[in-house]
Protein backbone atom coordinates (compact mmCIF):
# COMPACT_ATOMS: atom_id res chain seq x y z
CA UNK A 1 0.00 0.00 0.00
CA UNK A 2 1.47 3.34 -1.03
CA UNK A 3 1.95 5.93 1.70
CA UNK A 4 0.36 9.08 0.27
CA UNK A 5 -1.33 12.08 1.85
CA UNK A 6 -4.72 10.81 0.70
CA UNK A 7 -4.05 7.35 2.16
CA UNK A 8 -3.05 8.89 5.50
CA UNK A 9 -6.07 11.20 5.59
CA UNK A 10 -8.33 8.19 5.01
CA UNK A 11 -7.04 6.69 8.26
CA UNK A 12 -7.79 9.62 10.59
CA UNK A 13 -9.88 12.69 11.28
CA UNK A 14 -8.84 16.11 9.98
CA UNK A 15 -8.00 17.27 13.50
CA UNK A 16 -5.76 14.26 14.13
CA UNK A 17 -4.07 14.75 10.77
CA UNK A 18 -3.17 18.32 11.73
CA UNK A 19 -1.85 17.16 15.10
CA UNK A 20 0.24 14.55 13.32
CA UNK A 21 1.72 17.24 11.10
CA UNK A 22 2.59 19.26 14.20
CA UNK A 23 4.21 16.28 15.91
CA UNK A 24 6.32 15.61 12.83
CA UNK A 25 7.39 19.26 12.59
CA UNK A 26 8.28 19.30 16.29
CA UNK A 27 10.61 16.34 15.84
CA UNK A 28 8.72 14.03 18.19
CA UNK A 29 9.67 10.85 16.33
CA UNK A 30 12.49 9.57 18.50
CA UNK A 31 13.22 6.26 16.78
CA UNK A 32 12.25 4.82 13.42
CA UNK A 33 13.30 1.48 11.94
CA UNK A 34 12.19 -1.08 9.39
CA UNK A 35 12.43 -4.87 9.35
CA UNK A 36 10.92 -6.36 6.19
CA UNK A 37 7.47 -4.72 6.00
CA UNK A 38 7.27 -3.89 9.71
CA UNK A 39 7.93 -0.34 10.86
CA UNK A 40 8.63 0.32 14.53
CA UNK A 41 8.86 3.79 16.03
CA UNK A 42 8.95 5.70 19.30
CA UNK A 43 7.00 8.97 19.36
CA UNK A 44 7.11 11.35 22.31
CA UNK A 45 3.90 12.81 23.70
CA UNK A 46 2.98 13.07 27.36
CA UNK A 47 5.45 10.17 27.46
CA UNK A 48 7.17 8.01 24.86
CA UNK A 49 4.84 5.71 22.94
CA UNK A 50 5.87 2.59 21.02
CA UNK A 51 4.08 1.92 17.77
CA UNK A 52 4.23 -0.44 14.81
CA UNK A 53 2.98 -0.39 11.24
CA UNK A 54 2.71 -3.11 8.61
CA UNK A 55 3.52 -1.77 5.15
CA UNK A 56 1.94 -4.80 3.50
CA UNK A 57 -1.40 -4.57 5.31
CA UNK A 58 -4.49 -2.72 4.19
CA UNK A 59 -4.56 0.46 6.23
CA UNK A 60 -1.06 -0.37 7.55
CA UNK A 61 -2.54 -2.11 10.64
CA UNK A 62 -1.20 0.59 13.03
CA UNK A 63 -0.63 -0.31 16.70
CA UNK A 64 0.20 2.43 19.21
CA UNK A 65 0.58 2.35 22.98
CA UNK A 66 -1.12 5.72 23.51
CA UNK A 67 -4.55 6.04 25.19
CA UNK A 68 -6.29 7.47 22.10
CA UNK A 69 -9.69 5.82 21.64
CA UNK A 70 -11.27 8.12 19.06
CA UNK A 71 -12.10 7.32 15.45
CA UNK A 72 -9.29 6.26 13.16
CA UNK A 73 -5.56 6.41 13.76
CA UNK A 74 -3.90 8.54 16.44
CA UNK A 75 -1.59 11.53 15.93
CA UNK A 76 1.50 9.43 16.68
CA UNK A 77 0.67 7.04 13.84
CA UNK A 78 -0.07 9.96 11.50
CA UNK A 79 3.25 11.63 12.33
CA UNK A 80 5.16 8.46 11.48
CA UNK A 81 3.22 7.87 8.26
CA UNK A 82 3.90 11.44 7.17
CA UNK A 83 7.58 10.86 7.81
CA UNK A 84 7.48 7.61 5.81
CA UNK A 85 5.75 9.36 2.92
CA UNK A 86 9.04 11.19 2.33
CA UNK A 87 10.95 7.91 2.11
CA UNK A 88 11.31 4.59 3.89
CA UNK A 89 14.22 3.85 6.20
CA UNK A 90 16.69 1.15 5.23
CA UNK A 91 15.46 -2.41 5.68
CA UNK A 92 17.45 -3.78 8.64
CA UNK A 93 16.46 -7.35 7.76
CA UNK A 94 18.99 -7.35 4.95
CA UNK A 95 21.85 -6.62 7.36
CA UNK A 96 20.52 -9.18 9.84
CA UNK A 97 20.40 -11.84 7.14
CA UNK A 98 24.00 -11.09 6.21
CA UNK A 99 25.14 -11.36 9.83
CA UNK A 100 23.21 -14.61 10.37
CA UNK A 101 24.78 -16.16 7.30
CA UNK A 102 28.24 -15.12 8.44
CA UNK A 103 27.93 -16.17 12.09
CA UNK A 104 28.79 -19.69 13.13
CA UNK A 105 26.40 -22.03 14.90
CA UNK A 106 28.37 -21.86 18.15
CA UNK A 107 28.37 -18.05 18.08
CA UNK A 108 24.63 -17.90 17.52
CA UNK A 109 23.98 -20.46 20.24
CA UNK A 110 26.11 -18.51 22.72
CA UNK A 111 24.35 -15.27 21.80
CA UNK A 112 20.87 -16.72 22.27
CA UNK A 113 21.78 -18.49 25.49
CA UNK A 114 23.00 -15.20 26.93
CA UNK A 115 19.80 -13.42 25.94
CA UNK A 116 17.60 -16.27 27.17
CA UNK A 117 19.39 -16.35 30.52
CA UNK A 118 18.05 -12.90 31.46
CA UNK A 119 14.78 -12.84 29.49
CA UNK A 120 12.21 -15.41 30.70
CA UNK A 121 9.61 -14.13 28.22
CA UNK A 122 11.91 -14.80 25.30
CA UNK A 123 12.69 -18.21 26.75
CA UNK A 124 8.97 -19.01 26.84
CA UNK A 125 8.58 -17.90 23.22
CA UNK A 126 11.52 -20.06 22.10
CA UNK A 127 10.16 -23.14 23.82
CA UNK A 128 6.70 -22.54 22.39
CA UNK A 129 8.07 -22.02 18.89
CA UNK A 130 9.71 -25.44 18.94
CA UNK A 131 6.74 -27.30 20.34
CA UNK A 132 7.53 -27.49 24.05
CA UNK A 133 4.46 -27.22 26.31
CA UNK A 134 4.45 -24.42 28.84
CA UNK A 135 5.57 -25.06 32.40
CA UNK A 136 3.94 -21.81 33.53
CA UNK A 137 0.78 -22.05 35.57
CA UNK A 138 -2.16 -19.69 35.24
CA UNK A 139 -1.20 -18.17 38.60
CA UNK A 140 2.39 -17.52 37.49
CA UNK A 141 1.25 -15.80 34.32
CA UNK A 142 -1.44 -13.93 36.26
CA UNK A 143 1.18 -12.53 38.64
CA UNK A 144 3.03 -10.99 35.71
CA UNK A 145 -0.17 -9.50 34.31
CA UNK A 146 -1.04 -8.04 37.71
CA UNK A 147 2.39 -6.41 37.84
CA UNK A 148 1.73 -4.71 34.52
CA UNK A 149 -1.35 -3.08 36.05
CA UNK A 150 0.55 -2.14 39.19
CA UNK A 151 3.41 -0.58 37.24
CA UNK A 152 1.14 1.51 35.02
CA UNK A 153 0.36 4.90 36.57
CA UNK A 154 1.94 3.83 39.89
CA UNK A 155 1.09 7.17 41.51
CA UNK A 156 -2.63 6.61 41.01
CA UNK A 157 -5.15 3.97 42.00
CA UNK A 158 -6.46 3.74 38.44
CA UNK A 159 -5.08 2.92 34.98
CA UNK A 160 -5.41 5.70 32.42
CA UNK A 161 -3.40 4.31 29.53
CA UNK A 162 -3.30 1.05 27.53
CA UNK A 163 -1.11 -1.84 28.60
CA UNK A 164 0.77 -3.88 26.03
CA UNK A 165 -0.25 -7.55 26.40
CA UNK A 166 1.38 -8.60 23.13
CA UNK A 167 3.95 -10.88 24.77
CA UNK A 168 1.12 -13.03 26.15
CA UNK A 169 -0.86 -13.09 22.92
CA UNK A 170 2.30 -13.88 20.96
CA UNK A 171 3.11 -16.72 23.35
CA UNK A 172 -0.39 -18.16 23.04
CA UNK A 173 -0.21 -17.97 19.25
CA UNK A 174 3.14 -19.75 19.23
CA UNK A 175 1.59 -22.63 21.17
CA UNK A 176 -1.48 -22.72 18.91
CA UNK A 177 0.72 -22.87 15.82
CA UNK A 178 2.23 -26.10 17.21
CA UNK A 179 -1.18 -27.53 18.25
CA UNK A 180 -0.24 -27.11 21.93
CA UNK A 181 -3.80 -26.12 22.74
CA UNK A 182 -3.59 -26.83 26.46
CA UNK A 183 -0.61 -24.50 26.81
CA UNK A 184 -2.29 -21.82 24.71
CA UNK A 185 -5.47 -22.11 26.80
CA UNK A 186 -3.38 -21.61 29.95
CA UNK A 187 -2.00 -18.32 28.60
CA UNK A 188 -5.41 -17.13 27.42
CA UNK A 189 -7.01 -18.01 30.74
CA UNK A 190 -4.37 -16.01 32.61
CA UNK A 191 -5.20 -13.02 30.43
CA UNK A 192 -8.93 -13.50 30.93
CA UNK A 193 -8.55 -13.68 34.70
CA UNK A 194 -6.06 -10.82 34.88
CA UNK A 195 -8.15 -8.47 32.79
CA UNK A 196 -11.36 -9.41 34.59
CA UNK A 197 -9.88 -8.88 38.06
CA UNK A 198 -8.23 -5.57 37.16
CA UNK A 199 -10.93 -4.07 34.95
CA UNK A 200 -12.28 -1.97 37.84
CA UNK A 201 -8.96 -0.10 37.84
CA UNK A 202 -9.39 1.03 34.24
CA UNK A 203 -10.31 4.70 33.93
CA UNK A 204 -9.38 5.28 30.31
CA UNK A 205 -8.74 3.45 27.03
CA UNK A 206 -11.73 1.19 27.73
CA UNK A 207 -11.85 -0.04 24.14
CA UNK A 208 -8.25 -1.23 24.35
CA UNK A 209 -8.85 -3.37 27.45
CA UNK A 210 -12.24 -4.62 26.28
CA UNK A 211 -10.77 -5.73 22.96
CA UNK A 212 -7.85 -7.45 24.69
CA UNK A 213 -10.27 -9.25 27.00
CA UNK A 214 -12.51 -10.42 24.15
CA UNK A 215 -9.52 -11.60 22.13
CA UNK A 216 -8.26 -13.63 25.10
CA UNK A 217 -11.73 -15.03 25.83
CA UNK A 218 -12.27 -16.06 22.21
CA UNK A 219 -8.81 -17.64 22.10
CA UNK A 220 -9.51 -19.56 25.29
CA UNK A 221 -12.76 -21.03 23.95
CA UNK A 222 -11.18 -21.86 20.57
CA UNK A 223 -8.29 -23.71 22.22
CA UNK A 224 -10.51 -25.76 24.52
CA UNK A 225 -12.57 -26.78 21.49
CA UNK A 226 -9.57 -27.53 19.30
CA UNK A 227 -7.79 -29.43 22.08
CA UNK A 228 -10.57 -32.01 22.39
CA UNK A 229 -9.81 -32.30 26.11
CA UNK A 230 -12.60 -34.73 26.92
CA UNK A 231 -15.84 -34.31 28.81
CA UNK A 232 -14.44 -33.93 32.31
CA UNK A 233 -11.76 -31.37 31.48
CA UNK A 234 -14.08 -29.46 29.17
CA UNK A 235 -16.60 -29.31 31.99
CA UNK A 236 -14.01 -27.64 34.21
CA UNK A 237 -13.40 -24.98 31.59
CA UNK A 238 -17.13 -24.32 31.26
CA UNK A 239 -17.48 -24.09 35.05
CA UNK A 240 -14.68 -21.53 35.13
CA UNK A 241 -16.57 -19.34 32.68
CA UNK A 242 -19.86 -19.79 34.55
CA UNK A 243 -18.25 -18.94 37.89
CA UNK A 244 -16.70 -15.81 36.42
CA UNK A 245 -20.09 -14.82 35.05
CA UNK A 246 -21.29 -14.71 38.66
CA UNK A 247 -18.24 -13.38 40.49
CA UNK A 248 -16.46 -11.30 37.86
CA UNK A 249 -16.65 -7.67 36.81
CA UNK A 250 -20.20 -6.56 36.08
CA UNK A 251 -19.09 -5.08 32.77
CA UNK A 252 -17.82 -8.46 31.55
CA UNK A 253 -20.36 -10.90 32.97
CA UNK A 254 -22.51 -11.18 29.85
CA UNK A 255 -19.40 -12.01 27.84
CA UNK A 256 -18.62 -14.89 30.19
CA UNK A 257 -22.20 -16.18 29.84
CA UNK A 258 -21.96 -16.13 26.04
CA UNK A 259 -18.55 -17.83 26.11
CA UNK A 260 -19.80 -20.61 28.39
CA UNK A 261 -22.82 -21.20 26.13
CA UNK A 262 -20.60 -21.24 23.05
CA UNK A 263 -18.16 -23.70 24.59
CA UNK A 264 -20.97 -26.09 25.57
CA UNK A 265 -22.47 -25.87 22.09
CA UNK A 266 -19.20 -26.29 20.17
CA UNK A 267 -18.09 -29.28 22.27
CA UNK A 268 -21.59 -30.81 22.21
CA UNK A 269 -21.18 -31.62 25.88
CA UNK A 270 -24.24 -32.64 27.89
CA UNK A 271 -24.00 -31.08 31.38
CA UNK A 272 -25.82 -34.10 32.87
CA UNK A 273 -22.85 -36.33 31.94
CA UNK A 274 -20.12 -34.13 33.45
CA UNK A 275 -20.01 -35.94 36.77
CA UNK A 276 -19.31 -39.14 34.88
CA UNK A 277 -16.79 -37.71 32.38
Amino acid sequence: MNITEDAIRDLCTDAVYERGETYLAEGRIQQLSRFDDTITAVVSGSRDYDMTLDLSAEGFDPQCGCPYDGPGACKHVVAVLLRLADGLPADESERIDTVLERAGDDELRAFFREKLRTDPSLCDRLLARFGEPTTRSVDELRAKIDRLFEETNPDYAVVFEPIDFSEFFDLAEEHRARDEYRSAATVYRALVEGLDDNMDLVDGAYDHFAQAFQRALDGYVDCVVAGEFGVGETAEHVRFLEERAVSGTDYLRERFVRAADELRERTDTDPETWCCG
